[in-house]
């Protein structure tokens, strides 16, 4: 029995992330929609907005952003989310550092050297082994291309104004999957745990090999975590 499921990308990322995932799940998931996250300021917004175009109930994975975004809708709606995956995300809001590492990006966005952004994230986004992988680097690359400058700069606007969701882990009470990969150098296992050990009965899954944008990285990997979180 197949059910809606919404997909929401990260920071500067758009449906590409979720691509092998929407061609692996198609026979347990059905529609599959995938989040703008680019149009507004703040994750209020952000959420308001999925949930405006959303089907009356469905299943939500979120990845990073996406799962900063996640955590807004199950503050919001949580009787229309009948299941939630949360991946290479955090429950905290930014540290001092994350957020003076954002400025900087910002700073360098405003400055017109956008399209500097990118490289200098890749080695936080994805294993240092991959960082010669054109075809992988070339996703990335292009995904940011297409979010662009001022969607950006919104989107960073909005995570950094997010709150703390560690307060509502304990409410959130449908199966819930906590995935991380376990070279993720931006949101790492650490966090996962806490959210995992947070939320009643969510299952924790490390996903070896892998940095910050799994989807991509280890594809199959996550398709086969996902189709058991929907099966199940």
């Amino acid at each position: 029995m197949t059910e809606p499921l919404v997909l929401l990308p990260g920071l500067l990322c758009d449906a590409a992330l979720w691509a092998p995932q929407v061609s692996a799940l198609r026979g347990l998931a059905d529609p599959i929609m995938i989040g703008d996250l680019t149009r507004h300021d703040s994750m209020a917004g952000m959420a308001e907005a999925v949930l405006a175009e959303a089907p009356p109930r469905f299943a939500l994975a979120g990845l990073s952003m996406g799962g900063y975004c996640a955590f807004e809708i199950m503050r919001r709606a949580p009787e229309r989310v009948t299941r939630l995956a949360l991946l290479d995300t955090s429950a905290r809001p930014d540290t001092d550092e994350q957020r003076a590492r954002r400025r900087g990006l910002i700073e360098l966005a405003e400055k017109g050297e956008f399209k500097g952004v990118t490289p200098r994230l890749l080695p936080l986004l994805i294993h240092p082994d991959r960082l010669g992988d054109e075809a992988l680097t070339a996703t990335v690359m292009g995904m940011a291309e297409r979010v662009g400058k001022e969607a950006f700069l919104r989107q960073q606007k909005a995570i950094m104004g997010r709150p703390d969701s560690r307060p509502d882990l304990a409410r959130i009470n449908c199966p819930t999957l906590v995935l991380v990969g376990r070279q993720d150098a931006l949101t790492p296992v650490a966090l996962h745990e806490e959210m995992a050990a947070g939320i009643p009965g969510a299952r924790l899954v490390i996903i070896e090999d892998s940095g910050h944008l799994a989807t991509l990285e280890k594809p199959e990997a996550i398709n086969a975590a996902l189709e058991d979180w929907l099966a199940n």
